[in-house]
């Protein structure tokens, strides 16, 4: 059996970034799958063997420091070049897409349609309603359009994954009878371990992750002042790359803070450096309803890390900690909120201890790499069996 998995923004262990692409690709190759991965990079066209996928890298400049037009541009060109591409491609049983952005789909649509070969829709995000409730998409036509596309794809698929329960929902309201499986991002567990060096008496709160609009991390900034108002002793890391980074960096500046860290983007080693000095690992978004559908790879790192999650959002990752009881849900308008709720586990070891051994033992039994390899493996095989024809 051979898959080709199409991702504009596939990243490896040994290069930083989202790894998950890696992982589902390196988990059906270890089931003795033949994988085939099209992404793009800012470098020359260039092809390798990586863990034993096979990894086709087109020339298609992207940064996240892109304003709208030129993401824009970045993404159709992507789509291009790959169906390009990937019509060269010999004996492919199953394309399996992953947005965003939405116009990865297109590339499977038109393999579908040209070739005859099934797809699965991997749908991270919510597009183009994520953007739009971003500001970003006004244009009542492009919002039509891509609206249209994104249902086009959903009903052209063989099923759909969504990585989380609020996606999966969202997904059979637009396409009901659809076959939509819930596949969340995975907590590498052998990778990060619970571990915690202490340098001094300092509380640590980290932020790890894209430094852009969606991350409202002025809140990180204001919780930083709050505490440092409250005399309370904590030191906030702040780390990662993206638009907001020097206008943050400036905010840190302007206001003399001298409890924030902000360092540069790190790789997956730079990310568990940082975890093992953190008590609790903050993940922020703008007061945005779509962006709580997410699935952030920073949640499921801090619960195999063994770190307290601290969020400033409502939805399922809420849920989620509250019943586990590993990690609590600041208000993102309030920053004394988060000074009022961190206190208890500045001045209690034992509390925080407990709230982190309950997060490591949730990425150990429903998150961990291991578990949810197996399911992604049994979505491809079964889809690749009922695509069969008779």
């Amino acid at each position: 059996m051979k898959v080709l998995l199409l991702h504009q923004h596939f990243k490896t262990p040994y290069k930083g970034g989202a790894i998950r692409s890696y992982y589902l690709a390196k988990a059906l190759v270890d089931r003795g799958i033949d994988v085939t991965v099209i992404t793009g990079h800012n470098d020359p066209y260039t092809k390798e063997n990586i863990d034993g996928i096979d990894v086709l890298y087109l020339s298609v400049p992207y940064d996240n420091s892109y304003g709208a037009a030129r993401r824009i541009q970045s993404f159709l060109r992507f789509a291009n070049k790959a169906t390009a591409l990937a019509k060269s491609l010999t004996q492919v049983d199953l394309c399996y897409a992953i947005s965003v952005p939405l116009t990865v789909g297109l590339v499977a649509l038109r393999l579908k349609r040209k070739f005859g070969i099934p797809f699965v829709f991997e749908v991270g995000d919510l597009w183009p309603e994520a953007p739009i409730q971003l500001g970003f998409i006004n244009n009542y036509f492009v919002k039509r359009s891509l609206y249209a596309l994104e249902k086009r794809i959903y009903n052209a698929a063989e099923s759909v994954v969504a990585l989380s329960p609020a996606i999966k929902l969202e997904i059979t309201k637009k396409t009901p009878g659809k076959v939509v499986h819930m596949l969340p991002n995975m907590a590498d567990t052998d990778f990060f371990r619970k571990e915690r060096i202490k340098k001094d008496d300092k509380f640590v709160v980290s932020y790890i992750g894209a430094l852009g609009i969606a991350n409202g991390l002025d809140f990180f900034i204001a919780c930083a002042n709050a505490a440092r108002k409250a005399s309370l002793p904590i030191h906030f890391i702040l780390c990662g790359a993206g638009a907001e980074k020097k206008r943050l960096e400036n905010l840190v500046n302007s206001t003399k803070l001298e409890n924030i860290t902000i360092l540069d983007f790190a790789n997956r080693e730079g990310v568990r450096e940082v975890l093992k000095v953190t008590d609790a690992a903050l993940i922020s978004y703008k007061p945005v309803p779509i962006l709580e559908t997410g699935s952030p790879n920073k949640f499921f790192d801090a619960l195999a890390a063994g770190k307290l999650v601290v969020i400033n959002f409502d939805g399922w990752i809420k849920e989620e900690i509250e019943s586990a009881r590993c990690g609590i849900s600041v208000d993102a308008y309030d920053p004394s909120d988060f000074v009022r709720k961190i206190k208890p586990f500045i001045n209690d070891p034992a509390l925080l201890e407990r709230y982190q051994n309950n997060g490591r033992a949730l990425a150990e039994s429903k998150y961990s790499r291991s578990i949810l390899s197996e399911q992604f493996a049994s979505i491809i095989k079964g889809t690749r069996a009922a695509a069969q024809p008779l």
